[in-house]
């Protein structure tokens, strides 16, 4: 078993896909066949399967083949393909890397021409409410078509014709070929942006649906949409029908049936002028004649004939109001006389400065009665303890000492009758100028008288 040589699932891989790469039945493969599991990946590649009643393969076609493609595959599709058939070694699986792709029964430009109109339709861009008025008297028409091509001077030859005053820009723009669509988008950007266009015209001559096909792109349908310029689609001949045609707000079959729709004809604008004047001319003339009749009325009316009489019962009225007026001002002013003679004397009433006054008067009162009270109260006062001085010179000992009296003290006390001494009693003497001490030899009773 150790002797046998095996082999790794890439070296069969890579075996099985050598031989696939040699084989030439398996190069340039022309294949029919329905859509299956369509998946688009954001990158751009295009992830399938190709099937048929009995038989399927898986398949891929990358972004760089996929941009070519002028529809958008869907599931259920019949399909020509053109691709080589090979392994996919991550998987071992084999698988078709297509190249090129058709619808089986109709024409690649037909089936995204219906696909991009039946988007746009259910989108709403199609719709009547958006679609804007063209001006009646264009002041600026924008043209986008090319430089050089006969369109353009049909544009101008007609308007040029037809209403000279308007002017005619153009915004040129390749009309086929890779630098079509945004070379186209760019002209209605800068149209939309130069802010005076009026109309705008978006057309090209006759050709090939090939050479019509930038019309029939979505960024042009979109531009188309966004643009706040009324829009004129012209493209090709009368029988050819592309996406800028439903989108614009409006259609011409060719440019010069553009141009003739964007400006008025000068014959036909001075007859509508001259309609509009005569029928000016008629409603001012049978205006002129209701407004006379109705100022005769008017004048003829009781009110301008008897002007007096209409404005007297207003007179009188204003006479009488006026009257009330003086009255009632009157009478206000004496309620108010009287409410402020009352006011005032509340205020008097309790005015500070009255206050004031009337407790200065009370203080001088209470101040003259105090001052008459202690007057009596000192003179009283003064008289008691004038009597009392005079008692106390009367009964003071030392007034009678003035008189030759003297006082007799034994042991501090004062001596009264002869009574409280004994002969050899030491006693005390005061005197008006001094004090003498003595000693009792003897006692002699006073006398009674018989």
């Amino acid at each position: 078993m150790s002797g046998n040589p095996y082999l790794t699932v890439q070296a069969v891989t890579k075996y099985i896909k050598r031989k696939f790469d040699a084989d030439p039945h398996l190069r340039n493969v022309y294949i029919k066949g329905e859509l299956s599991n369509v998946k688009i990946h954001p990158s751009g590649h295009i992830y399938f399967t190709l099937k048929d009643d009995k038989s399927r393969i898986q398949a891929a076609m990358f972004r760089g083949n996929a941009s070519n493609l002028k529809f958008k595959p869907e599931s259920g599709m019949n399909v020509l393909i053109s691709g080589d058939i090979n392994v996919y070694e991550s998987s071992g699986q084999y698988q078709l890397y297509v190249q090129t792709m058709e619808p089986d029964g109709i024409g690649a430009l037909f089936l995204a021409y219906e696909q991009l109109k039946e988007q746009l339709s259910k989108e709403g861009l199609f719709d009547v409410q958006w679609k804007q008025q063209l001006p009646w008297i264009p002041k600026k028409v924008g043209v986008i078509t090319a430089k050089s091509g006969a369109a353009f001077q049909d544009i101008c030859s007609t308007i040029g014709r037809r209403f000279p005053m308007a002017e005619i820009v153009l915004f040129p723009a390749a009309v086929q070929g890779t630098q079509a669509v945004p070379s186209i988008v760019q002209a209605i950007s800068q149209a939309d942006q130069a802010g005076d266009i009026d109309v705008l015209i978006i057309g090209r001559g006759g050709g090939s649906i090939e050479d019509l096909w930038a019309f029939n792109e979505e960024a042009v349908a979109r531009a188309i949409f966004s643009c706040r310029i009324p829009t004129i689609s012209a493209v090709g001949h009368e029988t050819d029908t592309t996406i800028a045609d439903f989108v614009a707000d409006h259609r011409a079959p060719t440019p010069t049936a553009a141009a003739e729709l964007a400006v008025p004809a000068k014959e036909e604008l001075s007859g509508r002028i001259l309609d509009r004047k005569r029928v000016i001319y008629r409603f001012l003339a049978t205006r002129l004649v209701q407004e006379q009749k109705h100022l005769d009325r008017l004048t003829g009316a009781y009110p301008f004939a008897y002007p007096d009489r209409l404005y007297r019962p207003f007179i009188e009225k204003q006479v009488a109001l006026e009257e009330r007026l003086h009255r009632g001002t009157q009478d206000l002013l004496y309620r108010q006389s009287q409410l402020f003679t009352q006011t005032n004397v509340r205020l008097n009433y309790v005015s500070p400065v009255l206050n004031l006054q009337q407790r200065l008067k009370d203080t001088n009162v209470l101040e003259e009665r105090l001052d008459r009270s202690i007057r009596q109260s000192l003179g009283t006062k003064r008289d008691r303890f004038l009597t009392g001085i005079r008692m106390m010179q009367a009964l003071n000992p030392l007034s009678v000492m003035e008189r030759g009296f003297s006082i007799v003290y034994k042991n501090d006390e004062v001596i009264k009758t002869a009574n409280a001494l004994s002969p050899g009693d030491s006693v005390e003497i005061n005197l008006q100028d001094g004090t003498a001490t003595a000693e009792i030899r003897s006692i002699v009773p006073l006398k009674e008288e018989s």
